[in-house]
């Protein structure tokens, strides 16, 4: 995180987790959830990270790297998309944001560093750059207000879900109905803070994490990484997968888990009174061969308690514990049932 960010972000009293660089809260971290489910709330995503492909090859050269359709993503659009081994597990997600011919990758910030390094081998002579955007600064806007707090904090207001808006000093990526990520030039984001935090309230990473399970919101992070098959955590069905492009990376056995229906386990939501964080095991009595699933994304509920978004075997998914067979119990509903 950039030094200066982070001394204004401190000033705003923000504290920090002592081991990462994410923001906590800011003094009121039940209260801050409370407000997530029925206020606006402006977030600092110190958990994610920007890296930017551009250059004559970069279309091609994503859409050779990457499961989803980048040929076809047009201006000002966006679309979630993986980053396989060649065994199909998912190196890494993202949100692929399309500004004129720069390609932003929103990825989780603890794997940044080392997906941008692992890209750069693949470039080999082709036209591309790849860089990472350290002096952009991400702020998630959510709730009823967002559009309204954008508006009168002078940024532009993307079209619709999975679109994205350029402005001078920021652009805007919608994700969902009503959340939105800011990606502002570093010297714009203080005074944008301001602006939006008239009618946003300042709140931590964890409740945008909360925000991320509710809307069933993938996300590969270091704990999850090489864990999945895209489908495994719904990627084909809100369009991170494309079967009609060419090769990529573990193509093959993507599209053959696809077409043989051998896809058993998916997404599903997770409930319970112990504390839950990415990459939890989770087991079934049911089952005393191996594990029944792993834990995707996790944070504390205004409920009270902890949910997360979980890949589970859907067999199981009726009987799980976390941690081992005997472990607290925790409870699961599909998010795309079948």
């Amino acid at each position: 995180m950039n030094p200066h960010w982070r001394s204004f972000l401190e000033s705003a009293e923000a504290n920090f987790a002592a081991d990462a660089a994410d923001v906590l809260d800011f003094g009121d971290a039940a209260g801050e959830l409370q407000a997530a489910g029925r206020q606006t709330v402006l977030v600092p995503l110190t958990h994610l990270a920007l890296i930017a492909a551009s250059g004559e090859d970069c279309k091609s050269f994503l859409h050779s790297q990457l499961t989803s359709d980048v040929n076809h993503l047009a201006p000002a659009q966006a679309q979630h998309a993986g980053w396989c081994t060649a065994k199909g597990r998912m190196q890494a997600s993202f949100v692929v944001a399309r500004s004129g011919d720069v390609y932003r990758l929103l990825v989780a910030a603890d794997l940044a560093e080392a997906t941008q390094k692992r890209l750069q081998m693949f470039v080999l002579r082709a036209k591309v750059k790849l860089s990472a955007e350290t002096e952009r600064v991400l702020l998630g806007v959510a709730g009823p207000q967002a559009a309204e707090a954008l508006a009168d904090a002078g940024l532009p207001l993307p079209a619709a879900p999975l679109a994205v808006a350029d402005g001078d000093t920021a652009s805007v990526l919608q994700l969902d109905a009503e959340r939105y990520v800011v990606m502002a030039g570093l010297d714009a984001a203080p005074g944008l803070w301001q602006k939006l935090g008239v009618k946003a309230r300042p709140a931590g990473v964890p409740v945008w994490r909360w925000l991320d399970v509710h809307h069933a919101f993938p996300l590969v992070t270091l704990a999850t990484k090489e864990e999945f098959v895209p489908q495994m955590a719904d990627f084909e069905k809100i369009g991170g997968v494309s079967f009609h492009k060419g090769c990529y990376p573990g193509q093959e056995i993507v599209a053959r888990t696809q077409y043989l229906g051998k896809v058993k386990r998916h997404l599903y939501r997770l409930s319970g009174e112990v504390p839950l964080a990415a990459g939890d095991e989770l087991y079934s009595p049911d089952n005393l061969e191996q594990a029944a699933g792993k834990v995707m994304t996790a944070a504390p509920s205004p409920a009270g308690g902890f949910v997360a978004l979980a890949v589970v075997q859907s067999n199981y998914a009726g009987n799980l514990r976390l941690g081992t067979r005997d472990g607290a119990v925790v409870l699961a509903s599909a998010v795309n049932p079948a």
